[in-house]
């Protein structure tokens, strides 16, 4: 059995937790709940985690901010932090620490001094609890999972769920499970395959679970709300083709919706109790739709790679409707992100990487402002204004959301293996991934 390592040099201060105080319900730890499911609890194996470069921060981080789940707190990919670094002409950022969780695409969930992943090695998956400031391992859980690396690394998918005193994850194969997040313990689990009856996607599960409330809402076949603390069915919507993308919450006039992109349309369905209650036909090349559905008042846009396309639609009196429709903003697999009245995304797919463009649109008309080569099928988020992009080769850049041109400010090279992960900035500190499991903490701090 190999034993973790970690390799800390000390620069100067005191380690200091990191990441958010944020987070409803944060606290003591949770007692098991009585009616978890009856599956046997799955038992912790060592997988090697290698830090090296970590340093000790010479400050403090202001603890006020958190991303605690996919597309960041407010579900939009923007990050409300303004206290950070854009411009390194004169001063490179350093990278804080470096560390390795396994073959994933999972991405980053951060709160109060700690951030989250999944990652895979020699048939398992493990989720990871790391402290934000320094890498270091807090607790982690392994479990045996299918790899699913058909044309792809393989590898967890989707993103780690922060609610309160609970984490909740998504493996590759279909496994939910909910952690006490304090110390890592399994409170249920529940195998989507088996209670669903439906084999593992083609290109695996990338749902990340979605909360709203006491109910959590994931795909499994169709859209599907269990209760949080339990993991028991609540009710399960119309069946479709599984897609790949999380689903988006909304309210209008009073009631809460879920907008759905899975491999036949977009699905709309009421929050309380499933009733799918709008489709717009939307079948992707290859059945690979994997966004999240963009919601922006009564609209929704949607997008997919492989020359689809976009699509603007109303959703009004139950119905929807396309404003528009174009080739000209076509995501392979990370969502566009809405500033401004524009939508910022990589047009193209990850098998013809070097013709993709970074590119932006407007909202209410679909034309395109303007686009930028040499980024292959990477992502972005945006803070403060400015684009923070991952390129798929492992180049950070950033640069003004504009519509007016593409206006780059500085580049750094941080990762060196395939990068298709959305960075996360928490903090002050950009937590970048690559397939291959490698994580680069970036300091941007002031």
């Amino acid at each position: 059995m190999k034993f973790v390592t970690l390799i800390l040099f000390l620069m100067t201060g005191l380690l200091k937790a990191g990441c958010s105080e944020t987070t409803p319900q944060a606290g003591k730890p949770h007692p098991a709940v009585q009616n978890a499911s009856s599956k046997e609890e799955a038992p912790a194996t060592i997988v090697e985690v290698s830090f090296k470069d970590a340093q000790t921060p010479d400050r403090l981080i202001k603890r006020t901010h958190s991303w605690p789940h996919w597309l960041g707190p407010d579900y939009n990919g923007i990050s409300p932090e303004t206290d950070w670094r854009a411009d390194w002409t004169d001063k490179p950022p350093q990278v804080l620490w470096r560390g390795n969780v396994g073959t994933g695409y999972s991405s980053i969930s951060a709160a109060d001094g700690r951030i989250y992943t999944i990652g895979h090695k020699a048939g398992n998956e493990t989720v990871y609890c790391l402290d934000a400031e320094t890498g270091k391992e807090i607790w982690k859980q392994s479990y045996p999972a299918q790899l699913v690396n058909h044309l792809n690394a393989g590898g967890p998918g989707a993103t780690p769920t922060i609610d309160g005193e609970f984490l909740y994850t998504n493996s590759r194969d279909g496994r939910l499970i909910c952690f006490e997040i304090e110390t890592g313990k399994i409170i249920w689990q529940k195998d989507l395959t088996k209670a669903y009856e439906m084999k593992v996607p083609e290109w695996g599960f990338t749902c990340s679970p979605l909360i709203r409330g006491d109910k959590l809402f994931i795909e499994a076949g169709r859209l599907v709300a269990l209760d949080k603390r339990t993991g028991n069915e609540i009710w399960k919507s119309t069946p479709h083709m599984p897609g790949y993308g999380t689903p988006a919450a909304f309210e209008l006039e009073g009631t809460v919706y879920l907008a759905l992109l899975n491999n036949e349309c977009l699905s709309i369905a009421r929050a309380d109790d499933g009733t799918e209650v709008a489709t717009f036909e939307w079948p992707s090349p290859f059945d690979t739709n994997s966004t999240t559905p963009i919601i922006d008042g009564t609209t929704i846009f949607i997008s997919s790679g492989y020359r689809k396309g976009c699509a603007l639609l109303d959703f009004e009196n139950q119905k929807l409707k396309a404003r528009y429709t174009n080739r000209d903003m076509k995501n392979h697999f990370n969502n566009s992100v809405l500033f401004q009245k524009h939508f910022y995304g990589m047009d193209g797919n990850s098998n013809l990487g070097r013709i993709v463009r970074l590119t932006c649109i407007d909202q209410e008309t679909g034309k395109i402002k303007w686009r930028e080569a040499g980024f292959g099928c990477g992502s972005l988020l945006i803070a403060n204004g400015k684009l923070i992009i991952l390129s798929d080769e492992g180049t950070l850049v950033t640069a003004e959301a504009t519509p007016e041109s593409y206006q780059e400010l500085s580049r750094l090279k941080v990762l060196d293996d395939q990068c298709w992960t959305v960075p996360v900035l928490c903090n002050g500190l950009l937590y970048c991934r690559d397939s291959a499991g490698n994580l680069a903490c970036v300091d941007l701090r002031l």
